[in-house]
């Protein structure tokens, strides 16, 4: 079984050969453990290729992920504290709503892009020892909303809900369709958007707001990626149980959520079998911190709840700063164990 069987196995429940295999990483990986990261890479392949390919933004400069300031293709400035990280928005573009009229999204990587170039990646990437190709895309549109604007301001924004901001929302969506509008063309499997909803125990916003603003601009991505014939993937940090209905019904293919922040066996008695759980493991608590049997029991809890051998679940962690690399490889040991194994291993 090739790692694209696998992974459409897998989202179609059609019970692949194993879980498929994903591991991200926070910039610090690659700047600080590049060692570590290889030797877990060949021992633990995985089962995805990823392709990108926007143009540079003519306002960018800087440079991201290390100690100081860059500004995005948005002409939002970016502070980091410590080299490996993404750091946070010092410098929203439109601070002031005065800044709207004569501000445009940043057109040119999307209209200046090689998109034939990144056609010839992915034609490439299906040769050989196939993967599942996805196209990783820059849609974020609550969190855009927040570097625009400065989360502080946004959130009033939304508590007041003027006409300035739906302004800057269907510009900032028409931005992500012209992107998806393009990278839907391209000889891939998958598409990927992203947006942290969650805070640690509730959402940052009512259930209630979200679907009446944010669910509509979903909705229109994934019938754009279902409408070309391939899956949708989505990330959401924080606590987001009350909204995986709708995520569902708008036609999230794999969701990629913070399930030590939810219950998780409640995730798995309303929702085991309806989409697929794109990982993760506590990656705030028991990546960075525990043993390497406080990360087979969490595996085993999430495998209990959400692993029943027919698919819809896909080993994925993040790899974050600091995290001892026996804690990562031991997330991909405990999936490839039989379950029934991993539970008399942990003592349940």
């Amino acid at each position: 079984m090739t790692s694209c069987e696998r992974v459409y196995r897998c989202l179609e429940f059609r019970t692949p050969d194993r879980a498929p295999r994903e591991l991200w990483c926070l910039p610090w990986v690659g700047q600080f453990a590049q060692s570590p990261f290889a030797a877990l890479k060949a021992q633990f392949p995985v089962d995805f290729a990823y392709v990108s390919g926007l143009a540079p933004g003519d306002r960018c400069s800087g440079k991201p992920n290390v100690k100081g300031s860059y500004r995005d293709e948005w002409g939002c400035v970016w502070t980091v504290g410590e080299d490996g990280v993404v750091g946070e928005v010092t410098g929203p573009a439109i601070a002031d709503w005065s800044a709207l009229a004569d501000y445009q999204p940043p057109w040119e990587i999307v209209r200046r892009a090689n998109w034939d170039a990144v056609q010839k990646v992915c034609e490439a990437q299906r040769k050989g020892k196939r993967k599942f190709i996805r196209y990783a895309s820059t849609i974020r549109p609550f969190e855009r909303l927040q570097f625009l604007r400065g989360s502080e301001t946004l959130y009033y924004d939304l508590g007041e809900e003027s006409p300035e901001l739906f302004q800057l929302i269907e510009m900032v969506h028409d931005f992500f369709l012209e992107e998806l509008s393009q990278s839907v063309k391209l000889d891939c499997d998958g598409i990927s958007f992203m947006d942290d909803w969650g805070a640690q125990m509730s959402m940052l916003i009512s259930p209630i707001q979200w679907r009446r603003i944010f669910k509509p601009l979903y909705r229109d991505y994934c019938k754009m990626i279902h409408d070309a014939g391939k899956k949708v993937f989505f990330h959401s940090d924080g606590y987001i149980f009350d909204i995986y209905e709708d995520l569902i019904e708008v036609g999230v293919d794999a969701l990629n959520s913070q399930l030590f922040t939810m219950d998780i066996e409640e995730i798995g008695r309303r929702f085991k079998g309806r989409l697929t759980f794109w990982g993760e493991i506590d990656r705030q608590h028991v990546l960075p911190f525990g043993s390497v049997m406080d990360v087979y029991k969490a595996v085993a809890r999430v495998r209990t709840a959400l692993d029943d051998g027919k698919g819809g679940v896909i080993a994925q962690c993040e790899w974050g700063v600091n995290n001892p690399p026996e804690n990562i490889a031991a997330v991909y040991a405990a999936w490839d164990m039989p379950l029934a194994d991993l539970l008399v291993k942990v003592g349940e």
